[in-house]
C-alpha cells in the first residue's frame, strides 16, 4: 500500500486525523474518537514519515524542531502535517481536510454568518477549540465572498489549507515559512497590497493584534482565529494578549472594530455516528460594543442570551436546540456545556420535571 493509498483509506472511514508514531499503534480519529488503523511496522512509520519530508525539512527536523506543512494528492486532496519527536522517536500528526471547500449552506450554518460576510470593514474571528472545524468555517466564509464580490481577499496562513479556485474575487495566499517570515509582518505587508478582505490564520501576540486591529480600522474586513471557548473570554484573550499600557486602546479599537465572534465546538450526535457544531454567536450591536468600551465583558452573555432575534446565542442555547430536536443526547449536552448548573435546569425544564 502506497502513502497515498494509505491516505484515502483513512478518508473513505471518515477519519479526520491520522496518528503515526514510531514504536505505537497506528490511530485515526473517527467522530472525535481515537481508533486503531491498520498494522504498521516501525520501519514503514519511520520511512513513511520521511518520505513526505524535503530536504531542509529533514535538516531542520535533525536540529531539533518540529515542522508545520501542508501536502496535496495527486487528486488534489490536501492534508495538514505536524512532525516531531517524542522519546527519541519520530511521529506525526496529519489532519485531513476536506477535498473541497464546503458551502455555509452545507455545513449548516445560520444565516447570519451569510450577514457578517458582507460586511466591507471590521473584525469577524472564529473561535474554538483545537479541531473545531474554525478552518473550514472560515473557508467557507471566504469562499462565499470570492463567490459573490469583486474584491481582492488576501490570505495569512500556517500552513495554507483550502486552495481557494478564484471566481468573482482575486485571491492571493500567503504562508508563514514559505512566502513570509511572520503574521505580523505578512499583516504590514498586506496593507500596502490594496486588500479589501484580509484572513489572518491566527492572531498570536500583540504586534499581531494591533495591526490586524489598525487594518480593520482603516476599512478592511479582517477574519482571524483563537482558540478561545466562549465570546467573553474572546474579547479578554485579546485584550489580555496586550501589555497594560496598549490594553484601554485595544478595547476602545474592539468596541469599534467588532462585528461578530463565532465560537464553534464539534459535538458527537446522539447515533456517533457524526458530528454538529454547536455555536456561540456574538454580533457587534450597541450593547455589546458598549460592554467591551467599559470594560464590562461578563455582561456579554447576558446580552447573548436577550438577543437571540439579532442572531445570537449562547453555547448553552445552541446544545439544548439540538438536544431538544432529539440530535445529541442528554449526555452530550452536559459534558459540553460551558454552565452545567444553568444547562441542567435547562434540559430538565424541556423534559417536563
Amino acid at each position: 500500500m502506497t502513502f497515498e493509498d494509505f491516505i484515502m483509506e483513512a478518508r473513505a472511514l471518515g477519519a479526520s486525523d491520522i496518528h503515526l508514531t514510531v514504536g505505537a499503534p497506528t490511530v485515526v480519529r473517527i467522530n472525535g474518537e481515537l481508533r486503531k488503523f491498520g498494522e504498521l511496522s516501525d520501519v514503514v512509520v519511520n520511512r513513511t514519515i520521511l518520505s513526505i519530508l524535503s530536504a531542509e525539512q529533514e535538516k531542520l527536523l535533525t536540529e531539533g524542531n518540529d515542522i508545520d506543512f501542508s501536502f496535496e494528492l495527486k487528486n488534489g486532496a490536501r492534508q495538514r502535517v505536524n512532525v516531531f519527536r517524542q522519546s527519541g522517536r519520530l511521529a506525526c500528526s496529519i489532519r485531513l481536510l476536506n477535498e473541497t471547500i464546503p458551502t455555509l449552506d452545507e455545513l449548516k450554518m445560520p444565516n447570519v454568518l451569510t450577514d457578517l460576510a458582507k460586511k466591507r470593514r471590521g473584525l469577524v474571528l472564529v473561535t474554538g477549540p483545537t479541531g473545531s472545524g474554525k478552518s473550514t468555517t472560515l473557508a467557507a466564509i471566504i469562499d462565499h465572498i470570492n463567490k459573490n464580490r469583486a474584491c481582492h481577499i488576501i490570505t495569512i496562513e500556517d500552513p495554507i489549507e483550502y486552495r481557494y479556485t478564484q471566481d468573482k474575487a482575486t485571491i492571493h495566499q500567503r504562508e508563514i515559512g514559505k512566502d513570509i517570515d511572520s503574521f505580523s509582518n505578512a499583516l504590514r505587508s498586506a496593507l500596502r497590497e490594496d486588500p479589501d478582505v484580509i484572513l489572518v490564520g491566527e492572531m498570536r501576540d500583540y504586534e499581531t493584534i494591533s495591526l490586524a486591529m489598525t487594518a480593520a480600522e482603516t476599512g478592511h474586513l479582517v477574519f482571524a482565529t483563537l482558540h478561545t471557548l466562549s465570546a467573553a473570554q474572546t474579547i479578554d484573550r485579546i485584550i489580555d494578549a496586550c501589555p497594560p499600557f496598549a490594553q484601554d486602546q485595544i478595547r476602545a479599537q474592539l468596541s469599534n472594530m467588532i462585528q461578530g465572534v463565532i465560537g464553534q465546538t464539534l459535538v458527537p450526535t446522539a447515533d456517533g455516528k457524526d458530528r454538529v457544531a454547536a455555536l456561540e454567536i456574538m454580533i457587534g450591536n450597541d450593547a455589546v460594543r458598549n460592554l467591551i468600551r467599559t470594560n464590562k465583558i461578563p455582561q456579554i452573555e447576558s446580552t447573548l442570551q436577550s438577543s437571540a432575534r439579532q442572531g445570537m446565542c449562547t453555547l448553552n442555547d445552541s446544545l439544548a436546540k439540538y438536544y431538544k430536536r432529539g440530535v445529541i443526547s442528554y449526555e452530550t449536552a452536559m459534558e459540553y456545556s460551558s454552565d452545567k448548573a444553568e444547562m441542567e435546569k435547562t434540559l430538565s425544564t424541556m423534559a417536563g420535571f
